[in-house]
Formats: structure tokens, C-alpha cells, sequence
């Protein structure tokens, strides 16, 4: 099996694999040859990963077709049979699963003012069903860590429970949770009870007027609440703050917003505004850059390279330290460049819609239903094998076949950032 593991291992280098041909060996050879052969006791390397243990022999219900989402069959093995891997090379244990499309924001980045059609009830993943994917996928597929997303997750009413079910399946899973922090205050403690890592809070702006105009809602003051809220529930470890700087809108406050949180121990990572929003507004030119983002700290900040290894994450890291006193490191700030930074090669992200769907990428237009599976008596290795093909043809980058957000030949997506999930 050392040829496999070396053949995908190269084509993370850039050596694409190639077909369906290809994709269908795969999947013939693990399902047979890893259930029966195992590597040495020297161990081995999972494609786009660090070396991993030896895998553990089969359990009993390897291959049996099961139904129920037994999570402890497995579970949390250093290494699964068939993980989550594309043409590529790259290996997806990231997951991401939106809960609700609604959003009590319109954020001008992401949502039209009004007008937005909302998926029924009947149609939304059910916490159960939730549950479902997260154990198939720590379980049989290699994810090791959560994030909820939306939407809001603080909308959906059975969000504590869903959390409180998912901890109770899989008492290791960093389990994170990306809102917007309005209506916090009063769940975080009942989130941090229920078994939720940490939180990372959406804040563009510390200015009441400036949140209107982004948020069209006034709602700034529960946004901090909610952010003091977890804090004192202890979903700071850390808490993140995500913040997309508008030109000519928020631009100015970049210095402002990282003074702010790494004097309270936050991390804050700036994001380029993507071309994501429902209006399909969205212009690379008029975009603020990672470059200006850092420009713009320079004024009062010096940025050094953070020592930690990256492993996969969007952001790209730096030490903080004051300008008048640059050997003093006060915190850290990311920045995550999709746009003029793409950090694709090294995706490990694979996200479920609040439906059930898989996109896996981020900018894809095609996408794979999940739900149908999950609602029409299929095993959980049928879910896992469809959810395996996704992706596989998850692109090389932005939806296509090289990295170019606003080229000649990029289609945005048809769904706004609020109906992917972050």
C-alpha cells in the first residue's frame, strides 16, 4: 500500500491524479486492501498531513453498513481508512456545518437589505441529523475539530442542544462557533455548559453609527455584550474576532480594532472582503488588500512572523508589538488573504449547508445533497462514500482550476456567504 500513500502524497506537491478512473481505484483499493493489510509498526503518512500512528485493527462494525451514528466505533483514530481527500492531495478535517441561514444582520458584504428568502424548518438539518454527520465524519472520515457556522447559530432555538449532543458524542472534538454575538449574553453560558471550545465573533467596527451603516441594524452594544459575556463563561481560548474592512467605511479603525483586542487578550484576524454578497456588488479593485491591512497596523504596530507552523489555517499570522516598543509583544493579529493571498493548496476544509449539503469549496457552484441520504434510510457508509466523492472533486482553487478571485473567467457563486455557512 506504500505506493498509494506515496502517489497521493506527491500529487500534494501539484501531480494531480487525475480522473474518475482514477478516483473509482481509490475507492475500490481502500475499501478492500486497508481493511485487511496495515502498514508496519514504523507507522505512516496521511497525504497532506503529518505522520501518523500505525492504524488501529478493524473493529467489528468496519464495513457493516451502519445506520445510527454509533460514535464510539472508532472513534478519534490518528488515522481513518478513507479520509476526506481530493485530486490533489489535499486531505479535508476541518468541518464546517452551517445551522440556519437567517441572520438578524445585513451586512452589506453578505446580505441584500431585505428581500432574503428563508429555508423552511422541513428543510434545515435537524439536530439529530447533525449529530449524524459529525460522528461519520470524526469517525470514518478524519475530521478532528468543528466550527458552527450560519447565518447566525444564535437564531437556531435548539443550538445549545445541538452542541450539548455533539460533546456528548465526541467528548474531544474542539467544537468552535463562529456569530455575531447578538443575543450572546444570554446563551454563552449555557453554550460553554453545554460543552462549546470558544467562539469567534464577527466586529467590523467599535463605532455605533459605522455598525449601522454596515450592519443596517443598531445592534453594536449587544454585540459587545455578548463578546463580555463569553469571556466571563470562559469561550475565550482564545475568543477570535473576524473583521472586514469596507473602504472608505471601516478602513481607518484597522489600528484602532487591533489596539482593542489585544488589550483584552482577543486574537483578531482581518479578512478580505470576498465575493460572496447576494447583490454581487462585490469589486476587486475597490477591495481593501492584506497589504494596506498591513499598512495600515504599521502606524502604530510592528508585525513580526508568529513562530507557530500555520498547519492549514486560512489566516496568516503575526506578532504584535508597539510601534514605541517593538520588543514588547502584545499580542497576535491574522490576516487571511483569500483574495490576493490564496492560501488553496493547503485547504483543509470540507462544509455542510444548513440543507445538507457539501460544497467543497468554498466558491463552488456544485454541490453534493447530503440529506437525501440521511432521510431516505441510507448507512452511514453510504453517506461517507457520497461525501467522499464530493470531495474529490473539490477544484485546485476559487471554484476552478487556478486561484483568481475577479478574473476574466472566476463565477461567483450563486449563494451568498450567508447561505454557505463560514
Amino acid at each position: 500500500m506504500r505506493w498509494l500513500w506515496h502517489g497521493l502524497e506527491s500529487s500534494r506537491r501539484g501531480m494531480e491524479l487525475g480522473s474518475a478512473v482514477v478516483y473509482a481505484r481509490w475507492m475500490s483499493i481502500t475499501r478492500v486492501d486497508l481493511q485487511t493489510t496495515r502498514p508496519g509498526s514504523e507507522g505512516q503518512r496521511v497525504p497532506g498531513g503529518p505522520a501518523r500512528a500505525p492504524l488501529p485493527a478493524p473493529s467489528a462494525s468496519a464495513g457493516s453498513g451502519r445506520t445510527a451514528g454509533d460514535p464510539q466505533a472508532g472513534e478519534q483514530q490518528d488515522a481513518v481508512e478513507r479520509p476526506l481527500v481530493d485530486r490533489f492531495g489535499r486531505v479535508a478535517s476541518d468541518l464546517r456545518i452551517s445551522l440556519i441561514d437567517k441572520c438578524n444582520l445585513r451586512c452589506t458584504y453578505c446580505m441584500p437589505a431585505d428581500g432574503m428568502a428563508w429555508l423552511p424548518k422541513s428543510r434545515l438539518l435537524t439536530g439529530e441529523e447533525v449529530r449524524r454527520l459529525v460522528t461519520i465524519g470524526v469517525r470514518d472520515l478524519g475530521v478532528r475539530e468543528l466550527r458552527l457556522t450560519g447565518g447566525e447559530p444564535l437564531v437556531r432555538v435548539d443550538l445549545v442542544d445541538i452542541v450539548a449532543g455533539v460533546r456528548a458524542d465526541h467528548p474531544e472534538l474542539p467544537i468552535s462557533l463562529t456569530t455575531n454575538a447578538v443575543g450572546l449574553a444570554k446563551k454563552a453560558r449555557p453554550l460553554a455548559e453545554a460543552g462549546l471550545s470558544r467562539i469567534n465573533v464577527s466586529l467590523d467596527t467599535l463605532h455605533a453609527g459605522t455598525f449601522q451603516e454596515l450592519a443596517r441594524r443598531n445592534h453594536l452594544q449587544a454585540t459587545l455584550d455578548g463578546i463580555d459575556a463569553a469571556v466571563e463563561a470562559g469561550l475565550g481560548a482564545p475568543l477570535k474576532i473576524n473583521t472586514v474592512l469596507m473602504r472608505g467605511v471601516n478602513d481607518h479603525e484597522a489600528a484602532d480594532l487591533l489596539a482593542w483586542a489585544v488589550e483584552r487578550g482577543f486574537e483578531l484576524r482581518f479578512i478580505e472582503q470576498m465575493p460572496l454578497d447576494a447583490d454581487h456588488g462585490w469589486r476587486k479593485d475597490n477591495m481593501v488588500t492584506s497589504t494596506e491591512i498591513r499598512e495600515r497596523l504599521a502606524e502604530r504596530f510592528v508585525l513580526s512572523a508568529d513562530p507557530r507552523e500555520r498547519d492549514g489555517a486560512p489566516a496568516e499570522r503575526f506578532q504584535v508589538a508597539p510601534v514605541s516598543d517593538p520588543g514588547r509583544i502584545v499580542g497576535t493579529v491574522g490576516i487571511i488573504a483569500s483574495v490576493t493571498e490564496p492560501f488553496c493548496s493547503d485547504c483543509r476544509r470540507t462544509r455542510i449547508t444548513a440543507e445538507g449539503k457539501v460544497m467543497a469549496c468554498l466558491f463552488s457552484r456544485e454541490e453534493t445533497d447530503l440529506s437525501e441520504l440521511l432521510r431516505s434510510g441510507a448507512t452511514d457508509d453510504d453517506v461517507a462514500d457520497r461525501w467522499r466523492e464530493a470531495m474529490w472533486g473539490k477544484p485546485r482553487a476559487h471554484g476552478m482550476g487556478h486561484p483568481g478571485l475577479g478574473d476574466d473567467d472566476f463565477v461567483q457563486p450563486d449563494r451568498s456567504m450567508s447561505a454557505i455557512g463560514g
